[in-house]
């Protein structure tokens, strides 16, 4: 892993050091089970060890509150990207901007609040967490990392978006308008790493294998059929917006880095500035 990953880690301390008027903001997307937390977490670790003041983020800190998703599911029937959590559109984009915005402004004695979601409330619906369960982030921030599974899709084009709905999911026509708002939060990004998989058919089995890890440790979990129902959702969208991020990048700086079935990097490659 330190092959791929120490490089990383160098590059983002050379990217930080330069930032001298405002924190650093990496992003990380990548597939559900991928590790894009282990890697944030281990990131702001690591260069909290070294003095430099970090923070990561998830989109997931800005879910829709139980309710809104509610209405949402309701205002969409039959639409199965918007029956539960996950995709553009289930998010508070401009909650997401202002912490962002926040994050980038923080001085000395200030403080900027973070939003908590709660997945295991409503039975596992989810929903978010009141503020005083939020975390609260001291400026001033050198480094501001931020995760997200769909972090840095754009919308595509009509002609685009009907060749992947014809063959996919016609839903997708409905998730791609409400992608657009979320070109605020790939604004904030200096740099992207996108954690890629050779074949989808990996995500769903690490989807099934956490689920079953929980159901091994007594831990309320999906089933097998519900865990495949409930990853499957997302493929469409990968098959849809992946290649555009990697064909266009969002930021100048872009890093590849496909993983292997056990999460391990086998290869990168980085966008040329």
């Amino acid at each position: 892993m330190d092959r791929y990953y120490a490089p990383l880690a160098r590059w983002l301390a050379s990217r930080v050091e330069r930032a001298t008027k405002r924190p650093f903001v990496l992003g990380i997307q990548g597939p559900q089970g991928c590790g894009k937390t282990t890697l944030a977490s281990a990131l702001v670790t690591a260069f909290e060890d070294v003095g430099v003041r970090s923070v990561s983020v998830s989109i997931d800190d800005f879910y829709l509150t139980h309710a809104e998703q509610r209405a949402l599911a309701a205002a969409h029937p039959g639409n199965r990207a918007l029956e539960h959590r996950g995709y553009p559109g289930t998010h508070d984009v401009a909650l997401g901007s202002r912490v962002l915005a926040e994050l980038r402004a923080v001085g000395q004695g200030g403080m900027v609040r973070i939003p908590s979601y709660d997945k295991s409330a409503h039975a596992g619906r989810g929903d978010r967490a009141p503020e005083s369960r939020w975390r609260q982030v001291a400026g001033p921030v050198d480094l501001v990392v931020v995760e997200g599974w769909m972090l840095g899709f754009s919308p595509l084009s009509e002609q685009a978006l009907g060749a992947v709905a014809a063959s996919a999911d016609a839903a997708l026509s409905v998730v791609n308008e409400f992608l657009r708002p979320y070109g605020a939060w790939t604004r904030a990004l200096d740099a992207l790493v996108h954690l890629d998989v050779a074949t989808l058919d990996t995500i769903v089995t690490w989807r099934v294998d956490a689920e079953r890890a929980r159901r091994e440790r007594r831990e309320p979990a999906l089933s097998d059929d519900d865990a495949r129902d409930y990853i499957e959702r997302f493929l469409p969208a990968y098959r849809a917006y992946v290649p555009q991020l990697r064909v266009h990048p969002p930021c100048d700086d872009f890093e590849c880095v496909t993983l292997a079935a056990d999460r391990q990097p086998v290869e990168s490659w980085r966008a040329p500035q």
